[in-house]
């Protein structure tokens, strides 16, 4: 088996700590119990040899031997084909962990996120964007009060869905939103997150 190595930031200041999005992938590769290491890349002086991975200047990417990917979607469901503790194997059990993979990063993220660099901005937030969140919300309560885990059993999907949620969690944005804000509280009691969280965490601090 190739070396995996996630490439993450050296440094970040403290605020978004606990929610880089490599955290994401160190949980995922907990979860499956692969093997990797993690290398830096600085976050003050962003260079060409970042750009040739990551042509946004982001974090994280993933490389796989020779492979080299980038976008947390994109990475865990890398990842996912790897091991059935993060994918089913089966045709169907892909197509449902995929469309999740999706719907968090186009449905919810694309409605939490700007929400949420304003709340870390302390900056208002248009009535309309809160309006917006909440309607993605309200269907994302609905879906998650009948299941534990998205597709049927854990999976990518809701490594994703769960570390989209918990940024708006943050905010006390769940507060209207119980099944949520317990299906975000089982996701971050398992183990994996556990450890990949205090992992990010250390791995930031030590540079300070």
């Amino acid at each position: 088996m190739t070396e995996l190595i996630l490439t993450t930031y050296d440094w970040v200041p403290a605020m978004p700590r606990g929610f880089v999005r490599d955290l994401r992938i160190r949980w995922a590769l907990e979860e499956a119990g692969l093997a990797y290491r993690v290398a830096s890349v600085p976050f003050r002086d962003r260079g060409a040899a970042h750009l040739a991975h990551q042509p946004f200047w982001q974090v994280p990417w993933l490389t796989d031997g020779d492979l080299s990917v980038f976008e947390s979607g994109a990475i865990l469901l890398h990842l996912g084909a790897k091991s059935p503790a993060l994918m089913p194997g089966d045709a169907e059990g892909r197509s449902l962990v995929t469309q999740w993979v999706f719907a968090a990063l186009n449905s919810v993220e694309m409605a939490s996120l700007p929400w949420a660099l304003l709340r870390f901005g302390d900056r208002p937030v248009p009535e309309a964007m809160t309006r917006f969140l909440s309607l993605r919300l309200d269907r994302m309560e609905a879906v998650l009060a009948g299941v534990e885990w998205l597709p049927g059993g854990f999976s990518v999907a809701d490594i994703l869905m769960a570390d989209v949620l918990r940024l708006v969690d943050r905010f006390d944005g769940l507060a209207g939103h119980p099944a949520c804000k317990a299906y975000v509280a089982r996701a971050t009691a398992r183990p994996a997150f556990q450890t990949a969280l205090a992992d990010q965490m250390a791995h930031f601090a030590a540079a300070d």
